[in-house]
């Protein structure tokens, strides 16, 4: 098994926790599998004489310190093909459109390596999937979270996941997201386009919490995210109806975005308040419309879908 080294040199003045530094420098692992990685003795100080000391997480580094992280290849996940019902909105030798139930998970990893989108289209499409993102993604070009329903495109072929990860590049696949969010919106500071519709934008700069690894936060030097913010109705109980476009997408961007104006997701714990004062199954977020241009015959394709049940008899109780 082949492993990736890395090697850090430790510049600060004061002194910092070893596995608080290596999480801040590396955003793709958490900070208790750096723990583990120290434990396994996968962590080591250098000296001048190139020398290896393993390291307890709670080393205090010192100015001069040379780390060397030892990362063990991940092992290759064998995803099973199950025959789960799948929603399929539009189908073709390249493309499939996927209206996601809430609570499905769309890819295979720590924790859910049954029951995902990915196991069911391995046995709806066979061997017809994109194998640009590997065998634990085949085709999947973009992903919505497993609490959140509706649209998302995945590729059976790899032309077709270029062409489409080119339009997620530039930004230019059509995104809208309805959700119930809590507090009334303020319309005197709303722009209005149009009578009766009332809208705001939301430019902020989203990266990895610095806190809490498996978290996005606010952060003017990660990547630029904007989401435009429409609003339908203030509801009973002071919660708000709304509909999020996308410019960009970044991880938990509407989630993020609108927990940083006052305006959690109705059901979120993560961004929102721990207690939910309805029996929700996770945030109140509905991918409804996804229009992109085909990858492969140019045409420009949309696709909406319809609020979940549960979605719909939350509107109904707060109107």
């Amino acid at each position: 098994m082949e492993e990736n080294i890395l090697e850090y040199k430790y510049e600060n003045a004061s002194q910092m926790r070893l596995d608080k530094f290596l999480s801040e420098q590396i955003s793709d692992i958490s900070r208790s599998y750096i723990q583990k990685l120290c434990d396994d003795g996968k962590v080591v100080i250098v000296d001048v004489s190139g020398n290896e000391k393993s390291l307890k997480p709670s080393y205090k580094l010192k100015t001069g310190d040379i780390i060397r992280l030892t990362i063990p290849e991940p092992e290759k996940l064998e995803i099973v093909a199950e025959d789960i019902p799948l929603n399929i909105v539009y189908e073709d030798e390249h493309v499939i459109v996927i209206d996601k139930p809430q609570g499905m998970v769309v890819h295979p990893a720590a924790g859910n390596y049954t029951g995902t989108l990915v196991n069911a289209l391995m046995y709806h499409c066979g061997d017809s999937l994109s194998s640009i993102n590997g065998v634990e993604r085949p085709g999947i070009v973009h992903r919505i979270d497993k609490d959140t329903s509706g649209l998302l495109v995945v590729c059976k072929s790899n032309i077709a996941h270029q062409g489409l990860a080119e339009q997620f590049e530039k930004h230019s696949i059509n995104r809208i997201y309805s959700c119930i969010v809590y507090n009334h919106f303020d319309i005197e500071k709303m722009e209005k386009t149009e009578p009766g519709l009332y809208t705001i934008r939301i430019d902020k700069a989203i990266n990895r919490s610095k806190n809490d690894r498996k978290k996005m936060a606010i952060d003017p030097s990660g990547k630029r995210a904007v989401t435009n913010v429409f609003l339908i109705k203030n509801m009973n109980d002071n919660f708000s109806y709304i509909q999020c476009k996308l410019e960009t997408g970044r991880t938990h961007q509407i989630r993020v975005h609108l927990s940083s104006i006052n305006h959690p997701l109705l059901g979120d714990p993560v961004y929102g308040p721990k207690k939910c004062p309805y029996n929700l199954n996770g945030q109140v977020l509905h991918a409804g419309t996804l229009g992109f241009v085909h990858p492969v015959t140019g045409e420009y394709l949309e696709f909406n879908s319809p609020l979940p049940e549960y979605f719909e008899k939350l509107l109904e109780r707060l109107s």
